[in-house]
């Protein structure tokens, strides 16, 4: 198995976390221009997809192979390929189980297989904006901003709380470090077109504004 794997050192540090099976060869690169001298990889993997702004023209050559792309806010209907959506915002690659959704069941098999040889586990979800952990961790975040703007208590003070209290191994705000106030924004602001409830604290629009 050759992957080839389109990432940060950052990113791929957490890819490496969990290990590699020695069967696999990885060939690692930073511009997406590099998948063309990876004609013969079995599956591909680009973890920048959504920070270098959705941009699929790399990838129309290359869907007859597995193709996982980090798109946490556009879903495979949005993006218009036969991608894996797969959850790599910063911080959740640091696990043995990884959030994926695909179009078709052989699709999942093809992912199951690159994903073991990673040493994660798929859990497949449905193909929404957001997945479901990161939905979940920016309304924490969210709502944490809406206690600091109120006034309730200080950002190292909620951080203690919370890891004290419900066992996070982070707190709100550092989540928020972690995974980058602009992401979360974006993700928040996003989901709220249609829900309400994911409306994004007017401090946090405002952070993540001057990152």
């Amino acid at each position: 198995m050759r992957l080839v794997v389109l990432t940060n050192e950052q990113l791929k540090g957490e890819l490496l976390s969990t290990g590699i099976n020695d069967s696999c060869k990885v060939d690692w690169i930073n511009s997406s221009k590099e998948f063309s001298s990876y004609a013969d990889a079995d599956a591909v993997i680009d973890l920048l997809f959504e920070r270098n702004g959705y941009d699929s023209s790399h990838l129309t050559d290359l869907l007859n192979r597995p193709v996982f792309v980090n798109s946490i806010n556009k879903t495979i209907i949005e993006i218009g390929l036969p991608v894996i959506r797969i959850n790599a915002w910063p911080g959740f690659l640091i696990r043995s189980v990884a959030e994926v959704c695909c179009g078709n069941d052989s699709d999942k098999n093809e992912a199951d297989k690159i994903l073991s040889i990673l040493n994660r586990k798929a859990e497949w979800v449905p193909d929404v904006k957001g997945f479901i952990s990161p939905r979940i961790v920016s309304m924490i975040i969210n709502e944490a901003y809406f206690a600091l703007q109120e006034n309730v208590s200080t950002k190292e003070e909620i951080d203690i709380a919370m890891k004290l209290g419900t066992n996070y191994p982070y707190g709100p705000f550092e989540w928020s470090k972690k995974i980058g106030l602009k992401n979360i924004a974006a993700l928040l602001t996003e989901l709220s077109l249609n829900e309400r409830r994911y409306q994004p604290a007017w401090l946090l629009l405002k952070e993540g504004k001057e990152q």
